[in-house]
């Protein structure tokens, strides 16, 4: 009898407690003072009605004794009316009390309390699920501020779900560490998924279980006069604890508090590929103290709170909706039926569209499956043969290398069937797409487009050349598919884009001239082993800053071999028609069509240009004699004015080797770009002069720069000055705030990606999308996605 009454109980205490969330929710007070008022205004008329009623009803006898039974009826409905109304101006509340009363009588042992979510007697900016809310009856407390935002302490709530709590936690260079006492209350506490980032620690943790590199490279102290050797990086592992020990925190002795990071990194993803980060966000868990009181169709999870007592969380199964707590509204079956669909009006049976499809597919189901039969089988039979015809003409073309073929399965799966949120740019001869293989490697995918032969000529001449030549300074080819009729490339993936990118202020803040010197070396370095060391020489024909692309380490890979050509050993030159990125191609060769290795020295002149400049190759916004960027090299160079033209980025009379390095790199840029092929050093010459350039400034200490995409929110910028941590060096920048992605390749290569739109693989030859740019800044790696 006892547990009936408490079932009894518990289920009037639900009722009610439903019946004042709904009255707060619609807002029913209100409502009840306008229908009150409505009332008096009514009545005030019937009065009016009746004294003219009751002088026509004493014309006829009749009339009047059936007058009076109407009268009677109306007396009645009006002492009820006024009542209501003498209700109203005592106070509306008294009435509703009393509504409620006859509504749902709780029991004796109903003590539960109201939880309202009304804060400072306002609805705060963001729906909060049960049992949250702003009152002592509420399972979970929290507070808000004059504007209607959600607080814990002084942080901000950014997202409060059935899993956790997100708060905001801005960075704030004098931050005590035990401020975050405040997030460690009687219903939530620190999740063991945060890192800190923490200064002046005597007993700084070594076992940080986010990328150190990505700390590294990504955090700077921005305003904070404080040393990079100063910061800590804190998190603790998973030990079967949703909860962070607070006091493992402070045993690292440090003094303040920098920001926070909130890491999706479970037991079973620390192997994947990618973790999702959260950046200047605290993840807490929440509970209700005692033992599990969820209602049916929940799943209970029980937590061992840091007090020694025990806490639970009800969440709802699949298939039903609510917050599942024997107090709240527990879960109730989401129903996935459109009555309005069925024939008979109600769930079940056969649709109305059903009926209808039925009778169409029935007449046409047999041929239909007939001729798809004959089409499989045909174009299975074709497939076969252009297989084996292809792979025969790729052996022939890759000589004594073996190149791998991809099925195309694989390929699809790895760019999610080729989706436009994956594609990285489109050129002249196909797309490029980022795909992630099975084996979690990021690989650039380029769909040759299905336009002429000149597709498939394109497959066969990059496969030759690069199964050719091995080159750390090369883009690898990883291997080729051939099904379905496609013709794909598969390269090696380079995440952090294309020099032309960084140049332009594409992705980054700008890079600083010893890796600029650097990129231009190692570029030198691979274009004269095509020249030198390969028999017959190679000619790129397309060499130009977005073709030049950058790995984690911002190494320089040469890429696009789709238009290079093999040279002949007995002629220093040969025919072809003239082709390449306008402004960077050969005067002399546009005008001959004699193809030399001196060509390729002309387009690189133009990109050592462009790295001293950081101006776009050809720019109609110029004027008319300046639109050409080598035309305004030569120009300048030559009167003695490149000071004119050099990047304000590049800081020239920050010191004499700057100053001397970039003079000597324009000279030699000078002497590429001569209008005579014999004038130009050769490829070798350029490699060497700008080693020796390299190395005559070479320190210990070398310059870092975090480079960020449109997607990621680093912002560091090169600072004059850096500072070592740990061996690797540091430097002072800014947090983002974004969701990033970052593709476990290596642990000293991580680099962010935000959906990979912003990455950068390989580059194709690109068409002239503008009227008023060059073509390099309209690389297929940033023209996609802008």
């Amino acid at each position: 009898m006892s547990k009936f009454k408490y079932r009894r109980d518990q289920t009037l205490s639900i009722k009610l407690g439903n019946l004042r969330a709904f009255i707060e929710k619609h807002d029913i007070l209100n409502n009840i003072n306008y229908t009150l008022q409505f009332l008096h205004k009514l009545s005030q008329v019937k009065i009016l009605v009746l004294a003219i009623t009751w002088n026509f009803l004493h014309s006829s006898p009749f009339l009047l004794s059936c007058g009076k039974v109407m009268i009677a009826s109306f007396t009645s409905n009006l002492v009820l009316r006024f009542t209501l109304l003498m209700m109203m101006r005592i106070r509306p509340t008294v009435f509703l009390l009393v509504f409620s009363f006859f509504i749902v009588s709780p029991s004796e042992g109903d003590n539960s309390t109201h939880c309202s979510q009304y804060c400072r007697g306002r609805r705060v900016n963001r729906y909060l699920p049960s049992p949250f809310g702003f009152t002592a009856g509420c399972g979970v407390q929290l507070n808000c501020s004059e504007k209607g935002d959600i607080k814990i302490g002084e942080f901000q709530v950014q997202n409060v779900t059935a899993d956790y709590i997100l708060v905001n936690i801005p960075p704030k260079c004098n931050r005590p560490i035990e401020d975050l006492r405040q997030v460690n209350g009687d219903n939530y506490a620190l999740s063991w998924r945060n890192g800190f980032l923490l200064q002046n620690c005597t007993s700084p943790s070594n076992d940080c279980v986010l990328p150190y590199s990505l700390v590294e490279n990504r955090f700077q102290l921005q305003d904070c006069e404080s040393k990079g050797d100063n910061i800590s990086c804190y998190s603790e592992a998973y030990s079967g604890s949703e909860i962070m020990d607070f006091n493992n925190l402070r045993s690292t002795n440090c003094k303040v508090l920098f920001t926070s990071i909130a890491v999706d990194l479970s037991n079973s993803s620390r192997n994947n590929s990618a973790v999702s980060l959260e950046f200047q966000t605290l993840e807490l868990q929440w509970w209700l103290r005692g033992q599990c009181q969820c209602t049916n169709n929940t799943i209970c999870k029980e937590f061992s709170l840091p007090d020694g007592a025990t806490g639970f969380r009800c969440s709802c199964k699949d298939g039903f909706a609510g917050d599942g707590f024997a107090s709240g509204g527990g879960c109730r079956k989401v129903s996935r039926c459109n009555p309005s669909k069925y024939m008979s009006g109600r769930c079940g049976g056969t649709t109305r569209v059903g009926v209808l499809v039925a009778g169409v597919i029935a007449g046409a189901s047999l041929m239909a499956i007939l001729a798809l039969i004959c089409y499989f089988i045909r174009r299975r039979t074709t497939s076969l043969k252009h297989q084996t015809s292809a792979r025969r003409l790729i052996s022939e073309a890759a000589g004594g290398s073996s190149v791998p073929f991809f099925p195309y399965k694989e390929i699809e799966r790895a760019t999610n069937g080729f989706t436009e949120k994956q594609r990285l740019g489109t050129g002249a001869y196909g797309t490029v797409y980022a795909g992630k293989l099975h084996n979690d490697e990021w690989v650039a995918i380029k769909k040759i487009r299905h336009r002429d032969t000149d597709g498939i000529e394109q497959v066969m001449n990059e496969i030759k050349l690069l199964s050719s030549v091995s080159h750390p300074n090369l883009v690898r080819l990883l291997g080729c598919c051939i099904e379905k009729g496609e013709q794909i490339l598969v390269y090696e993936f380079m995440p952090n884009g294309t020099l032309s990118q960084h140049l332009q202020r594409e992705r980054g803040k700008g890079l600083p001239w010893t890796i600029r010197l650097t990129i231009a070396t190692e570029t030198a370095h691979a274009i004269a082993h095509l020249h030198s060391a390969m028999n017959p020489p190679i000619y790129h024909r397309d060499i130009k800053s977005s073709n030049i692309l950058l790995d984690c380490n911002f190494n320089s890979k040469v890429a696009d071999f789709g238009l290079s050509r093999l040279g002949m050993t007995n002629d220093s030159h040969i025919s072809t028609a003239p082709q390449g990125t306008p402004g960077y191609v050969d005067p002399q060769y546009h005008q001959n069509y004699h193809l030399s290795d001196k060509s390729d020295v002309y387009s690189f002149g133009v990109v050592l240009i462009e790295i001293i400049t950081a101006l776009k190759v050809v720019d109609f916004s110029r004027g008319h004699s300046e639109i050409n960027l080598a035309a305004l090299a030569i120009d300048r160079i030559g009167k003695g004015r490149v000071e004119e033209i050099v990047d304000p980025f590049l800081e020239l009379h920050r010191d004499a080797w700057t100053l001397t390095s970039i003079l000597k790199v324009a000279e030699l840029a000078f002497r590429c770009l001569a209008f005579h092929r014999d004038m130009r050093p050769s490829m070798m010459e350029v490699a060497d002069e700008l080693e020796q350039i390299r190395l005559s400034g070479w320190a210990p200490m070398e310059e870092n720069i975090c480079m960020g995409s449109s997607v990621s929110s680093c912002s560091s910028m090169y600072a004059g000055s850096e500072k070592s941590l740990g061996g690797t060096t540091t430097k002072k920048a800014g947090i983002g705030s974004q969701r990033l992605m970052v593709p476990h390749r290596t642990p000293e290569c991580l680099s962010a990606m935000e959906e990979v739109q912003d990455s950068s693989p390989v580059s194709v030859q690109d068409p002239w999308f503008s009227e008023h740019s060059s073509p390099s800044t309209n690389s297929l790696l940033g023209n996609g996605a802008r």
